[in-house]
């Protein structure tokens, strides 16, 4: 009790002082602080995947001329001729990417972010500084709750773990937690090293990485989560994969894994759809993305905010990630992933990633009818929880 009433006080006085990157990115270099560049396995030891690309992702990435297409036309073309070592020299070798200043035309023009994450973009392989190799032990775990967290939201965790979040037994069935966490740049952000450390040790569910927490990082941070299920909870029946802001009806959710058919629950990947779109490519935008280097549209995926996948996937998408390079925007690359196993995205009415109108943003009601609402504040989701457990509630 102590330890999580200091956790939650450091968690406030942390995100009053807390300050936003400012934009300024230090030198990136072997060691340094935005990256610290590990040994990869020797691409020797790759094997070719035990699936194939489907031709659906041809048609969804046009081969044109962007920087991206390119790199994936190359790609597909080295799987063909079998050249699994060139492949893997290409995206899992660990060194400056120094091509794009000939490549990209206009890369000089790129903001930083966005320099920083494609002369790094092959690094794949970063050290657990915080695990949990025992989380998925036991009699099996039916959903995993993987929930995206950057290190100085200690309050927003401590909401997830008292409401929707709680690990048990639900329906019968077990429920388990992790956050996703990387590291704040000491240079240029507080240090929150040690109390995430401690939070770690004394809930046991954080999942830390030695990489920089960031936007642009969050594809990274799905791909080593990918490997974690692949190490220690491969066993689990579905994962639900979610920013730590959004509320989830813990309930709904499981009533609906445990009413799917056998035959679609190998395959599931569910949530709210999204369809038709394309890059944005104005400067603004937090999703911005230059033409020169991607161009086309996206495939059909689900949003980032919440979703459901069968944890039976994750060795498909764990081996055919390996084969398609990092975009930096993480739930379009989850559905560049899915697309190439020729899996199309389920859509879910009861998952509203985009939220909901203002008049029913505190309504448990409202809430009690959905699965995933993004998005909620740590009060706001305490505040519906007890709500929605209130045996008195009538609707």
């Amino acid at each position: 009790k102590p330890l999580v009433i200091v956790l939650a006080l450091f968690g406030l006085c942390t995100i009053k002082i807390y300050y936003s990157w400012n934009g300024k990115v230090p030198e990136a270099r072997a060691g340094g602080p935005l990256l610290k560049l590990v040994s990869t396995m020797p691409f020797t030891t790759l094997k070719v995947p035990p699936v194939s690309f489907s031709q659906e992702i041809q048609k969804v990435i046009p081969a044109r001329n962007a920087y991206y297409n390119k790199k994936q036309y190359q790609i597909l073309k080295m799987l063909e001729n079998s050249a699994v070592g060139d492949v893997s020299a290409h995206l899992e070798s660990c060194q400056a990417n120094t091509e794009v200043f000939s490549e990209i035309h206009d890369f000089n023009s790129y903001p930083e972010l966005y320099k920083q994450f494609l002369l790094h973009w092959n690094c794949r392989n970063f050290p657990l500084v915080s695990n949990q190799p025992a989380k998925c032990s036991g009699n099996g775990t039916f959903l995993l709750l993987a929930i995206k967290s950057a290190p100085q939201s200690f309050e927003r965790r401590q909401a997830v773990r008292e409401t929707w979040g709680k690990e048990g037994t639900y329906r019968g069935f077990e429920v388990r937690l992790v956050f996703l966490v990387g590291m704040t740049d000491k240079n240029v952000e507080p240090d929150l090293q040690e109390l995430v450390s401690h939070e770690g040790s004394h809930f046991q569910d954080i999942l830390q990485w030695d990489f920089r927490d960031s936007f642009f990082n969050l594809t990274l941070k799905e791909n080593l989560f990918f490997k974690w299920v692949m190490n220690y909870c491969l066993n689990t029946t579905y994962i639900f994969k979610g920013d730590d802001d959004v509320f989830v009806n813990t309930f709904k959710m499981m009533d609906y894994l445990a009413s799917v058919d056998t035959n679609k629950s190998h395959h599931l990947y569910t949530g709210q759809v999204i369809s038709e779109a394309s890059p944005f490519h104005g400067l603004a935008s937090k999703y911005y993305v230059p033409a020169s280097f991607y161009d086309g549209p996206y495939p059909v995926y689900v949003t980032g905010g919440g979703l459901i996948f069968s944890g039976q996937l994750v060795k498909k998408l764990h081996w055919i990630s390996k084969y398609i390079p990092f975009y930096p925007i993480d739930d379009v690359y989850t559905g560049m992933c899915f697309q190439s196993l020729g899996l199309q995205p389920e859509k879910h009415p009861d998952f509203q990633t985009f939220g909901i109108a203002q008049k029913d943003m505190e309504n448990p009601c409202v809430h009690q009818r959905l699965m995933v609402v993004h998005q909620k504040t740590p009060q706001q989701m305490k505040s519906l929880w007890k709500a929605m457990l209130d045996p008195n509630l009538k609707c």
